[in-house]
């Protein structure tokens, strides 16, 4: 496995942005209990790859800092990429615009960069709380793109301007195109068709009432969505580690890599 973290010059944003970008062995170390194979680093084929959000307060190093998603990646074969996008919601807050970051600028830098396959059918988008929101926003916004979405404890209701000023801000009513109910909504009358769906929430969570029901209205409008809860749990990492490796072996992968199999080259 290959773990890089690097700094690159954004032109959307106008300023350098840290990423963290997971790659798994092209042959998995023997420490990994998967020995047997020739070991190499001549790839046969390009990796898909999961864009992995965070939350509100963190930034590129939680993910890989607080869960085991390393080691999921590697057993698992897939790409991850992390990514720093400050407390504004994956959207476009005053003169940052995320949206346009995330959807357009990062994936073609990724693509040119590293090893991963630029199919939307090996493509996913998954985060937490903040993250959750950004995963729904974009998978909702641009559905072409990912060919599946996993939402962990998601920030159904958060708005741009609020939450960029105080995560404890009285929310205020959210213009269409990052209303997430109406977002849905149109996608459905459009005749579009959902990216399939894994969606969680801790029962303990402040959120838990509101992403059920999210869920519940997807699934209405025709969604693939599957909705995982766990009792006793908060708006912690404990429940976000557990989620984010059962999402990895929810996704629907069609790669070459799923075909082989964990334990194959």
């Amino acid at each position: 496995m290959a773990k890089l973290v690097c700094n690159f010059y954004s032109y959307v944003l106008n300023r350098a942005v840290d990423i963290t970008v997971v790659l798994p062995s092209v042959t998995c170390p023997e420490s990994l209990g998967l020995a047997g194979y020739p070991p190499t680093h001549v790839l046969k084929e390009k990796f898909p790859v999961l864009y992995l959000l965070h939350g509100f307060g963190n930034n590129h190093a939680q993910w890989t800092g607080y869960t085991n998603v390393e080691m999921y990646a590697e057993e698992r074969r897939i790409a991850v990429v992390n990514l720093s996008a400050e407390n504004k919601s994956y959207s476009k807050v005053g003169g940052d615009d995320f949206l346009k970051f995330v959807s357009e600028e990062l994936p073609e830098f990724i693509l040119n960069y590293f090893p991963v396959s630029d199919k939307p059918e090996d493509t996913y988008l998954a985060g937490l709380s903040m993250g959750g929101y950004g995963t729904y926003l974009h998978g909702l916004t641009h559905p072409e793109k990912y060919h599946a979405l996993g939402t962990f404890s998601a920030g159904i209701h958060i708005t741009p301007r609020s939450l960029a000023d105080s995560p404890l801000a009285e929310a205020e009513k959210p213009a269409d195109e990052y209303d997430l109910e109406k977002l849905a909504d149109k996608l459905k009358a459009e005749g579009k068709k959902f990216p399939k769906i894994y969606a969680c929430c801790g029962t303990k969570d402040f959120l838990f009432e509101d992403d059920k029901k999210f869920a519940e209205k997807l699934k209405g409008l025709g969604a693939d969505v599957t909705w995982d809860e766990i009792e006793g749990y908060g708006h912690e990492w404990r429940f976000w580690g557990i989620e984010v490796e059962k999402f990895l072996d929810w996704i629907p992968r069609e790669d070459y890599y799923a075909k082989l199999g964990k334990r194959s080259v």
